[in-house]
C-alpha cells in the first residue's frame, strides 16, 4: 500500500519526467516570467535582529536555508532583509518553484533563465549530456563571466522538489556554486539532503520557526496602531500572542479584519484565518490525515508511540506527529522532551470544533498509556477528559503524592471545575490528590477547604498523608517554622508512602534552608535525592537537584549552583519520550536566576524565552520568578516602563489562575517600589512599603524568593536614605542584623554591607565607605556576583566612580566599570599611601574653608595636631597649599 506521501515510494514516479521534456516547454521568455521576487508592505514590521541574520548569510559561496510551516513569512522576511541591506533588486535571481518543476530538464532550463546563461550553453541538454554534467556546463559558465557582480539565487517554494534526479542538481548547484554568488532556499519541509559539509566550511545558516515567529514584543508593536485606536486591549493581544505563538500570517489576517471591520471575532473565527487554515495549511491533505491531525490536537502533547496506542479508532489511516512534523505543517517538537509534538495552539483549537466521533474512548486510551507507565497526572487527566468515574477513582487510589510534584499538574487544575461534587465524596484519596493540585497551583485556601471538609474518621485514617500535604501548604505561604514542625511531624506516622517521604524531605530541606540551617537542609535534601532514585522518579529526582541549586544559592555559591543546575539539565534531556515535567523547568528558571545574578544578561534572555513560555503553558508558578527576574532586567537597563508593562502582565497572569494574594502581591509590590525608587517617586515606594508591613512583620519567606524578608527590609533602608533620614536608616539595617541573626542569606548580606558603605560615606566621610565598598567588591568578585550592584546602582554611582581606581584590574573590575558606565573613563591614579580617617576629616574641613584653630575646635583635637595632619595630608596629595590640596583631592574622588 502507498504512504500517504502520495507516492514517495513508487519507483516509477518520475520516469516519465526524466527522460526529457516535450517540445513548446522551453520557451525562455515563458520561464522568464517565473522570475519575481514578493513585494514588501510599506506597514511591514521592522524585525532588525531578523534582517541581520539574513544580511550576515548572504557572504561569497554562503547558502541560507529558510525553513518554516506555511504563513511564517518566509519569503516576506527574506525580501525584506535582503531589501533593508540595500541590495539592488537586479542582483537578486528570484525563483518560485511549484511541484511541476520535478522534471530536471525543466530544472536546468529554470536555473539557467534565473542565473541569465545564455540560450547557447542548453546545447548540451540536446546533444546526450547528462542532467550533472549540463548543470557543470552552466555553472563554468557563470564562472567565465567578464566582471561578474555579487548576486543572490532564491529557490522558493523548495519543498516541491521531491524528484530525487532533481535533488542531486539542487546538492550540486549549493556545492559548486560561484564565488561571486550565494544561494538562498525557501522551504515548508526539511531539506532532502545532508548540509554538514557546508555547515563544517562555515557556508551554511538555517533560520527556522522559531526565528520566524513574532515576540511577545514584536506582536504588541504589529498591533500598536489597534492599540492605541483602543480596538484592542493589552489583555487582548496578550491572549492573541498565546494562542498563536506569534504565527505572522494569521496574526496579519486578524489585523487586517480589525481594521476592516467593525465586528469583532475571536481569531479562529475570522473568515480570513479561517480560509488560511482549511486551505493554506490543510488544503493538501486527505479527509484521513485531516482526522489524525483532530486526534492529535485533542491530545495537546503527543508522541508516535501515544499516538499508535489508538490508531484502530480513527478512521481511515494514520498520520503520526512526526510525519505531521516532516510534512511542514505547523505542529513542534517540544524541545528537551524527547519525541513528543505539539499543534500550534491556534490550529489545535481550530480542529478541536465539533468534536470528534470516538472522543471518550480516545481519552480513557490515552489514560490507560500513561498509566501504564506510572504517568499518574496524564491518566487521571485523561480519565476526567473521558468521563469515566470508577477509572478516575482508581487512579487516584493508587497515585501518590510525588508524582504529582514532579509533574505537570496544570490540565488536572484547569479540569477542577467539571468534576463532579459526587465524585470527590465518593473517594478521599481523590480529595486528597486535588488538595496537592490545588497546593502545587498556589490555590491553599482551596486546597485547606477541601482536606477541612473530610469528616474526623477520613482525616484520621489519613492523618500522615494530610500532615505532609499541610507542611506543603505551610511552605509555600512562607510559614517556615510551623513547616518545619508539620513536616517532622509527618515523617513520625507510620504510613507514609515513600512518595510521601520524599514530598515530605523536599519541604524539610527548603525550610531549613530559609532557616540558614544549610547543612540540615542539605542532609535533607540527600534523603529526598536517594527516595527518588528508589521510586524510579526522575521528574522528582530533578526537583531535588534544584532544592540542591537552592541551598547553594542561599549559601553564596553561584558557580557551584550553576554546576549543578547544568549537570541537572543534562541528565534530565537525555531521558527520551517522556511527558512534561515541572522540575526541568525550574531547572532552567534557576540557571537563568544564577546567569542574572552574574551580568549575563544576554545568555539569561534567551533561556528565559523558554522557560518562561513553559512555565506558562504549564501553568507552572515559576512563571512569576522568571517574570520578576525581566523586571529586574528591565530595571537594570533603566527600561523602566518595560518593566511596569511586566508587573501588570504577572499581577493579572496570577489572578487568571486565581492564585492566592499571599504568594504574589508582595513579590510585586516589592517590584513596583524598587522600579518608583529608580524614578525618584518616594511617596509610592512610602506607600507599597506600608503594604508590605504585614509581610515583614510575619516574616514570611516564599519558597520561589528567598532573600525577599531582607530586601524588603533593605528597600526601607534605600527610602530612608533617598529622604535624607540617615539615623532611620542607620538603625533599620541594625534590625535586619538583630532579627534575621545568622539566617540573612548571602546576597541579601552583600546588599547590606552596600548600604552600609553608603551610610558611612555620610558620617565618617569617602575613606572609610571605599574600604567598604572595596571589600564587597572582592566578597562579591568570587562567584561574579553583580546583581546588588546593578540593583544599588543608582545610589552607590557616585561612590563607585571614587572608588574605582583603587580596585583591583579583574574581569569583575571591568564588568562594574561597564556597569556604571565608567570603564574607558581616564582614571584618576592611587595614592602610594592613602588618607586616613582622621585625616580625611580635616580635609574635608579645609574644602569647607575652615582654619586650622576652627577646625581644632569642631573636632576637639588641639591645633599642632591639626598642622601635622594637614602637612600629611599635603605630602601626600603630593602639593603644597591648601588651595591645592583641596584641588587634588577632587580629582582623586576624596571629595
Amino acid at each position: 500500500m502507498k504512504s500517504f506521501h502520495d507516492g514517495y515510494a513508487a519507483n516509477d514516479e518520475f520516469q516519465s519526467a526524466n527522460s526529457g521534456l516535450q517540445r513548446g516547454e522551453l520557451v525562455r521568455d515563458m520561464l522568464k516570467q517565473r522570475l519575481q521576487a514578493p513585494i514588501v508592505p510599506g506597514d511591514s514590521l521592522a524585525r532588525h535582529h531578523l534582517n541581520a541574520l539574513i544580511a550576515d548569510a548572504l557572504t561569497s559561496r554562503g547558502v541560507l536555508f529558510v525553513e518554516a510551516p506555511c504563513g511564517y513569512g518566509k519569503s516576506h522576511s527574506l525580501a525584506m532583509g535582503i531589501q533593508t541591506a540595500g541590495i539592488s533588486d537586479d542582483c537578486v535571481r528570484w525563483l518560485t518553484l511549484n511541484s511541476q518543476d520535478n522534471a530536471p530538464t525543466r530544472f536546468l532550463s529554470l536555473l539557467s533563465v534565473a542565473l541569465d546563461i545564455p540560450e547557447s550553453s542548453e546545447s548540451s541538454l540536446q546533444g546526450g549530456a547528462t542532467f550533472p554534467d549540463a548543470l557543470a556546463i552552466m555553472l563554468m559558465g557563470l564562472r567565465k563571466a567578464q566582471a561578474p557582480r555579487s548576486s543572490i539565487l532564491v529557490l522558493d517554494g523548495l519543498h516541491h522538489i521531491t524528484n530525487p534526479a532533481a535533488v542531486a542538481l539542487l546538492q550540486q548547484l549549493v556545492a559548486d556554486i560561484p564565488p561571486h554568488f550565494s544561494v538562498v532556499m525557501l522551504s515548508r519541509q526539511a531539506l532532502p539532503y545532508e548540509t554538514h559539509a557546508l555547515e563544517l566550511e562555515n557556508r551554511f545558516t538555517r533560520i527556522g520557526t522559531e526565528k520566524l515567529e513574532f515576540s511577545r514584543s514584536e506582536t504588541f508593536e504589529f498591533f500598536r496602531e489597534v492599540l492605541s485606536d483602543q480596538q484592542l486591549t493589552s489583555v487582548a493581544i496578550d491572549h492573541l500572542y498565546d494562542l498563536t505563538e506569534g504565527w505572522p500570517t494569521p496574526l496579519a489576517l486578524y489585523r487586517r479584519d480589525i481594521r476592516q471591520s467593525s465586528e469583532r471575532h475571536a481569531v479562529s473565527d475570522t473568515p480570513g484565518v479561517e480560509r488560511f487554515l482549511k486551505e493554506s495549511v490543510l488544503g493538501s491533505l486527505t479527509p484521513g490525515q485531516v482526522r489524525s491531525l483532530r486526534a492529535i490536537s485533542e491530545l495537546g502533547l503527543c508522541s508516535d508511540e501515544l499516538f499508535l496506542a489508538f490508531e484502530s479508532l480513527i478512521p481511515e489511516g494514520v498520520l503520526l506527529p512526526s510525519e505531521a512534523c516532516e510534512r511542514g505543517l505547523p505542529i513542534k517538537v517540544m524541545a528537551g522532551w524527547g519525541r513528543w509534538y505539539r499543534l500550534n495552539p491556534l490550529l489545535m483549537e481550530w480542529l478541536r470544533t465539533p468534536v470528534m466521533a470516538g472522543y471518550s474512548d480516545r481519552m480513557l486510551a490515552a489514560s490507560r498509556w500513561f498509566g501504564s507507565r506510572n504517568q499518574f497526572p496524564e491518566a487521571l487527566k485523561y480519565s476526567l477528559l473521558a468521563g469515566d468515574a470508577e477509572e478516575v477513582i482508581r487512579i487516584a487510589s493508587e497515585g501518590s503524592e510525588a508524582l504529582l510534584l514532579g509533574q505537570d499538574t496544570a490540565s488536572l487544575l484547569r479540569l477542577r471545575k467539571s468534576l463532579p461534587a459526587p465524585l470527590l465524596e465518593r473517594s478521599p484519596r481523590l480529595r486528597i490528590v486535588y488538595s496537592w493540585v490545588h497546593a502545587i497551583g498556589g490555590q491553599f485556601r482551596q486546597a485547606r477547604a477541601l482536606i477541612d471538609g473530610m469528616d474526623d474518621m477520613t482525616r484520621q485514617e489519613h492523618e500522615t498523608r494530610i500532615c505532609a500535604l499541610r507542611a506543603f501548604i505551610l511552605r509555600g505561604e512562607g510559614q517556615v517554622a510551623p513547616a518545619l514542625e508539620m513536616a517532622e511531624r509527618a515523617l513520625s506516622g507510620r504510613e507514609l508512602s515513600t512518595q510521601g517521604q520524599l514530598v515530605t524531605q523536599m519541604v524539610r530541606a527548603s525550610a531549613l534552608c530559609a532557616s540558614g540551617r544549610f547543612s540540615e537542609a542539605r542532609e535533607a535534601n540527600r534523603a529526598a535525592s536517594r527516595l527518588a532514585r528508589e521510586a524510579g522518579d526522575s521528574g522528582s529526582e530533578a526537583l531535588a537537584v534544584y532544592a540542591h541549586a537552592r541551598i547553594e544559592l542561599g549559601k553564596g555559591a553561584l558557580r557551584h549552583a550553576e554546576q549543578l543546575l547544568r549537570t541537572g539539565l543534562d541528565t534530565v534531556v537525555q531521558e527520551l519520550a517522556r511527558p512534561a515535567r515541572i522540575g526541568e523547568t525550574r531547572l532552567q528558571l534557576n540557571l537563568v536566576l544564577v546567569l542574572w545574578h552574574q551580568g549575563r544578561d544576554a545568555e539569561a534572555d534567551r533561556l528565559l524565552v523558554t522557560c518562561g513560555r513553559h512555565a506558562e503553558q504549564t501553568r507552572d508558578l515559576g512563571l512569576l520568578l522568571a517574570m520578576a527576574i525581566r523586571v529586574l532586567m528591565c530595571r537594570s537597563q533603566g527600561r523602566l516602563e518595560d518593566a511596569f508593562v511586566w508587573i501588570g502582565r504577572a499581577e493579572r497572569t496570577m489572578h487568571t489562575w486565581q492564585v492566592d494574594e499571599s504568594l504574589y502581591v508582595p513579590v510585586l509590590e516589592a517590584l513596583k517600589a524598587s522600579c518608583w525608587l529608580a524614578q525618584n517617586q518616594l511617596e509610592s515606594v512610602a506607600q507599597a512599603l506600608a503594604r508590605l508591613e504585614p509581610y515583614r512583620e510575619a516574616r514570611c519567606v516564599p519558597e520561589l524568593f528567598p532573600m525577599m524578608p531582607g530586601l524588603l527590609d533593605c528597600l526601607q533602608v534605600r527610602l530612608d536614605l533617598a529622604r535624607g533620614e540617615t539615623v532611620r536608616a542607620r538603625e533599620t539595617l541594625a534590625n535586619i542584623r538583630k532579627r534575621y541573626d545568622e539566617a540573612i542569606p548571602w546576597g541579601v548580606d552583600i546588599h547590606m554591607r552596600l548600604l552600609a558603605a553608603l551610610l558611612v560615606s555620610e558620617d565618617k566621610g569617602i575613606t572609610s565607605a571605599q574600604k567598604i565598598l572595596v571589600g564587597v567588591v572582592s566578597e562579591a568578585e568570587k562567584e561574579h556576583f553583580i546583581s546588588p550592584f546593578a540593583e544599588l546602582k543608582p545610589e552607590l554611582r557616585d561612590l563607585m566612580e571614587k572608588t574605582y581606581g583603587q580596585l583591583p584590574e579583574t574581569p569583575f573590575r571591568d564588568a562594574l566599570g561597564q556597569l556604571f558606565g565608567i570603564a574607558g573613563k581616564t582614571l584618576p591614579a592611587l595614592l602610594a599611601e592613602p588618607i586616613s580617617d582622621r585625616e580625611q576629616s580635616v580635609l574635608e574641613l579645609i574644602a569647607k574653608g575652615l582654619s586650622n584653630q576652627e577646625i581644632a575646635d569642631k573636632l576637639h583635637i588641639s591645633l599642632h595636631t591639626v598642622k601635622t595632619h594637614a602637612r600629611r595630608i599635603n605630602a601626600k596629595l603630593e602639593v603644597r597649599s591648601r588651595t591645592q590640596a583641596t584641588v587634588r583631592a577632587r580629582e582623586l574622588g576624596l571629595l
